[in-house]
């Protein structure tokens, strides 16, 4: 995002964006700044980021360093707080993502609480309340947190239990004034994507863009990561509007109004057929692949080769075959969401689509040459980003 800075209706005070070097923290930090919606705006985070935005501080430390953290925030006194830092969903290490997830989240609300912040927004999952082999049909808050030995993925495992504790710590009787959410994304994309789009692009240049599993009747939810910090935008003045309303007195929000002690789904409000999502993609880069040409694999099918498939690497050693049953599952279940409450409370629309998203991450990845097995032409090679891959059935931007 470039341009001037915009006018903000309500500015947040001092922000600190945790994780602000990584995916989605880069693109809050960016538009927080691009809307001069703080008066100053710090970055927390381990790793410096590639490309620092103009006009914001950059802080380097451990969140799960209680002390190192107390004497920032007293020194810096930030308002608000916006918690993303996570490490990456992929990894296996699962000491490390409770340490940094649930540990590490619990000392940045403690250290908030004792250094006077007034708002502090989680950033979750949709994924919380999902086994990932069910289907989810406009799925909503009031769908409770699966967690522990119900949860097949460990990484969302860590997520639920940092935001229980952010949740739980809203108005607590020894920090009343403290009040926190959650924003629960869904499948993040965008520019800077290191998750989604770089696996799925690559398997176009594996030839498995010729192949469907299932019969692509399952409804599934992606969210640009523009409309991700956009939402948590809303959340922190929400908060902060909220604060003001209780110091001067006034009566707290009624039941439906509510932002504080509040988690919100967050979607483009678009939900694709999920391999009309992938061929999106595809097409992007070059691919003319009609959908009625591609070879479709039924589900219990594409389950039996993924076993076969298991046992052979395992025999050989080979580690993990691109083809598994869990991704066979998730690939043909449903998943979409409602996001009224978001629509309601925070007056949330999303204002990236999902076809311009769809367009600027693609190209952005081929350009940082993120994608493996791509052309090394593509790389930083700025044509990319106007026109597109060339002979790609797609609109030039």
């Amino acid at each position: 995002m470039s341009g001037p800075p915009e006018k903000s209706t309500r500015s947040l005070g001092h922000v600190v964006v945790t994780g602000g070097a990584g995916f989605l923290g880069h693109h809050i930090v960016t538009l927080l700044n691009k809307r001069n919606a703080c008066t100053k705006l710090t970055v927390l985070d381990l790793k410096p980021a590639p490309e620092p935005v103009p006009g914001v501080e950059y802080s380097f430390g451990d969140i799960t360093d209680y002390d190192s953290m107390l004497a920032l925030f007293q020194k810096i006194k930030p308002d608000a707080v916006i918690h993303t830092a996570s490490p990456n969903a992929n990894m296996h290490v699962k000491e490390l993502m409770y340490k940094v997830n649930v540990g590490g989240t619990k000392n940045i609300l403690r250290v908030s609480q004792e250094s006077g912040v007034k708002a502090f927004v989680y950033t979750s999952s949709a994924s919380i309340i999902h086994d990932t082999r069910s289907d989810l049909i406009l799925a909503d808050e009031s769908y409770p947190i699966i967690i522990g030995k119900d949860q097949p993925q460990y990484y969302t495992t860590t997520k639920a239990e940092a935001e229980i504790a952010v949740l739980a710590a809203n108005r607590e009787t020894a920090y009343p004034n403290f009040l926190t959410a959650a924003i629960r994304p869904s499948a993040m994309f965008g520019t800077g994507d290191v998750q989604l789009l770089p696996p799925l692009m690559a398997s176009y240049y594996r030839g498995q863009a010729k192949f469907q599993l299932g019969d692509n009747n399952n409804l599934f939810d992606y969210t640009e990561i523009t409309n991700v910090a956009h939402a948590h935008h809303l959340a922190t003045a929400a908060l902060m509007a909220t604060g003001e309303r209780y110091a001067s007195g006034m009566g707290a929000p009624l039941d439906h109004e509510r932002v504080d002690g509040e988690a919100f789904l967050i979607t483009n409000d678009c939900p694709v057929y999920f391999f009309d999502f992938a061929r999106r993609c595809w097409a992007e880069m070059g691919d003319n692949t009609a959908p009625k040409s591609a070879w479709t694999l039924s589900k219990d099918v594409a389950l039996l080769i993924a076993s076969l498939l298991g046992w052979i690497f395992w025999l050989l050693r080979k580690g993990e075959p691109t083809l598994t049953n869990q991704r066979v599952t998730y690939a043909t279940i449903a998943r979409y969401f409602s996001i009224d409450k978001a629509k309601r409370r925070l007056g949330y629309r999303p204002i990236v689509g999902l076809e311009e998203g769809i367009r600027k991450g693609v190209r952005d990845a081929l350009y940082r040459g993120a994608i493996p097995g791509q052309p090394m032409e593509f790389k930083g090679n700025a044509e990319i980003l106007k026109l597109g891959v060339p002979g790609a059935k797609v609109k030039a931007s």
